[in-house]
């Protein structure tokens, strides 16, 4: 299996892998819910670039709206979970009971939640970094959508002597 975690994705691909239209992607990356990491958009013709962790968040994104969280919920889960770094996030279970998003990192924490006697759903983010790599070992990634951070620090470098 590919180690995805150094390369860059156009916005295609991280709409395939996440589920989401483009129309979605562009609109989170304008609004700020999810700008790509490794390259924004400069204008018209340029390209945005999403690290595999941005994608991840795309997915995770994706499936609160599914479970009907609010938007504003949304941004505030993700506000968090930006701070919780790769190798954290796939420790994490976010739990929901609609109206709030609960981080849990241990089965206590569940325990805890459930006590209150309101119905919640978990997204163990573990699972999604797994489902993140299969489904991009499975899709037919042309060689010029995986981009490293040398690679495009060479594209600009060579955009730059052309002009």
């Amino acid at each position: 299996m590919q180690d995805f975690r150094s390369l860059g994705f156009k916005g295609s691909t991280a709409c395939a892998v996440a589920g989401i239209t483009y129309r979605q992607l562009d609109y989170w990356a304008r609004t700020g819910l999810i700008e790509p990491s490794m390259q924004n958009a400069q204008g018209s013709g340029t390209i945005r670039l999403y690290s595999f962790y941005d994608i991840l968040v795309l997915k995770v994104v994706k499936r609160l709206l599914d479970t009907g969280v609010s938007l504003q919920n949304i941004r505030a889960a993700i506000d968090h979970l930006r701070g919780q770094g790769i190798e954290d996030i796939s420790s994490i279970t976010l739990m929901s009971d609609g109206a709030s998003i609960y981080e849990c990192r241990s089965d206590d924490e569940v325990i805890d939640l459930l006590r209150g006697g309101q119905g919640v759903f978990g997204i163990a983010l573990g699972s999604i970094v797994n489902e993140v790599e299969a489904t991009l070992n499975e899709l037919p990634i042309a060689e010029e959508s995986l981009v490293t951070s040398d690679d495009e620090l060479s594209l600009r470098r060579s955009r730059k002597q052309a002009i």
